[in-house]
């Protein structure tokens, strides 16, 4: 049984550590509102210009555009491509399948330089342009495991019985994946989205690699951040990211609190 003094160590360990992860967003969030172009504590004064500079910049704007469609277009691939794999894994025995699983999470492992050197040699080799579908591809790698994980874990939770249940009352293969196997992993499949999205919108290291000459938001980011001038601007892009990020990644961990039990309203 936990002492009092147990809990209390523990709570003062979770609060340390979650000021030390927030602290700094929250310091860089408030900074985008400084009235000031000068990073000082206390800030001078609160305002939004910096985010009607940021809004105005040309080169900001298109490397916003760019990252949103490329974090579109690879959470798009990563739903088809990933939840294909979580039911061939889940719901079928066949050789090799621990080698597909394997092979299918192995990216999220693997620091994002040796995937970005090891995409950019591919496209070299296949004398492959750089463009907004190199980006897609190399952001598609990891966001299939997001997706994978949610769908498997959703499925290994959901008795199989169900389905064979559908089946026995006459149902056919479309109308079990309908009003059975589809309503038990929508909340995962909107979760891994949520979640490849926020990986997609923000991924810098594999994008370098990838993005050849196109800027997305994140090398627009570093690429300004030297100018002290336009650290401002920078702070205004970061808070939005931040916010683009923190709230797909909040509604997908509320998703995944949900058993996939079928519930009719």
């Amino acid at each position: 049984m936990e002492t009092r003094g147990t809990r209390f160590s523990l709570a003062v360990w979770a609060a340390a550590v979650v000021f030390f992860l927030w602290f700094p967003l929250v310091l860089i969030c408030l900074y985008a509102f400084n009235s000031s172009n000068i990073q000082s504590w206390p800030i001078a004064g609160f305002t939004l210009h910096w985010f009607s500079v940021a809004w105005h910049d040309t080169e900001a704007r298109s490397a916003l555009w760019l990252s949103l469609e490329a974090a579109l277009l690879a959470t798009s691939v990563a739903l088809v491509l990933g939840t294909m794999a979580a039911f061939a894994v889940s719901r079928f025995r066949f050789f090799g399948r621990d080698v597909v699983s394997f092979i299918v999470v192995l990216p999220i492992a693997l620091p994002g330089v040796i995937t970005g050197i090891a995409l950019a040699s591919f496209f070299s080799f296949g004398t492959i342009t750089f463009s907004l579908w190199t980006i897609v591809v190399g952001h598609a790698t990891f966001c299939i495991v997001v997706v994978y994980n949610n769908v498997v874990a959703r499925l290994r939770r959901t008795q199989t019985s169900l389905m064979e249940a559908s089946m026995d009352l006459g149902a056919d293969g479309w109308q079990t994946f309908r009003y059975v196997t589809f309503p038990v992993v929508s909340t995962a499949l909107i979760s891994g989205a949520l979640l490849a999205f926020a990986l997609s919108f923000d991924e810098v290291i594999v994008t370098t690699f990838t993005a050849g000459a196109q800027n997305t938001l994140p090398l627009w980011i570093f690429g300004n951040i030297r100018l002290g001038q336009q650290l401002p601007e920078v702070n205004a892009v970061v808070f939005v990211i931040i916010a683009a990020t923190v709230l797909p990644v909040t509604i997908a961990q509320r998703l995944t609190s949900d058993t996939g039990i079928l519930r009719r309203t």
